[in-house]
């Protein structure tokens, strides 16, 4: 069966793509992971994280299971923010974060890492009638769409042109086909040549990521193997 592939750009000031961290210390991969990927198309989508086995949205399964790869059209820059929750009342009143049992705890720290300024673009391989109906919500999510965390905005829009030179997104090529291939439309400078990091059969390689979403609502993921590769920048726009 002939594979069809959808681009997807993801830039904007800050992105933040945690694989790892889940308390104080919020980590960000270089690169959108795929749990933060599906969950951007989730929310295009209008998709609960509790509702699977309905003929209304496709399930989390079958999100999961699109082949993905990314182009790094920018790397940005890796930063991190010193963030506090709770603490001194201007009035003086003493209050802090709300801890599982309902009482009002003490202030609580975190360190956040995060991308400035990176430029992705982002491919998604699989059947074409699914990815049209991704393409489709992503031209009017039913959610806000965001880069990694609620805060972080995208600077571009995230669904490509409908026409030429750098549109559609919906493209009936192979994944690797199509990110070596899309014209190069990011801001600054223009490399030679761009790190592009795309799923691998199970137990190809070393590289592996935790990001596989089993269940957001039960923060359950699973192992992807991916393979980093370069490829030649192609011309811009």
């Amino acid at each position: 069966m002939t594979m069809s592939t959808l681009l997807i750009r993801l830039a904007g000031p800050m992105q933040s793509w945690g694989t790892q961290s889940r308390f104080t210390d919020r980590d960000t991969g270089r690169e959108p992971s795929k749990s933060g990927v599906v969950g951007l198309l989730c929310a295009a989508l209008g998709k609960p994280r509790r509702e699977e086995g309905t003929q209304e949205w496709p399930t989390l399964a079958e999100l999961a299971a699109l082949r993905m790869g990314v182009r790094v059209d920018r790397e940005g820059v890796l930063l991190s923010d010193y963030h506090t929750a709770g603490g001194a009342h201007r009035r003086g009143e003493r209050y802090g974060v709300v801890t599982a049992e309902g009482k009002r705890g003490d202030p609580v720290t975190s360190r956040r890492h995060y991308l400035a300024d990176a430029d992705f673009l982002v491919g998604l391989e699989g059947e074409r009638g699914l990815l049209t109906r991704l393409d489709r919500a992503l031209a009017w999510p039913v959610w806000q769409i965001f880069l990694g965390r609620k805060s972080f905005v995208p600077g571009f829009p995230v669904r490509l042109p409908e026409g030429p030179p750098v549109g559609p997104g919906l493209r009936e090529e192979a994944l690797e086909e199509a990110l070596a291939s899309y014209p190069f439309v990011s801001l600054g400078e223009r490399p030679e040549r761009l790190r592009v990091v795309v799923d691998a059969p199970a137990g190809s390689t070393a590289e592996l990521r935790w990001d596989v979403p089993v269940s957001y609502e039960r923060r359950e993921f699973a192992i992807r193997n991916v393979e980093t590769r370069w490829v030649t920048t192609p011309p811009g726009v």
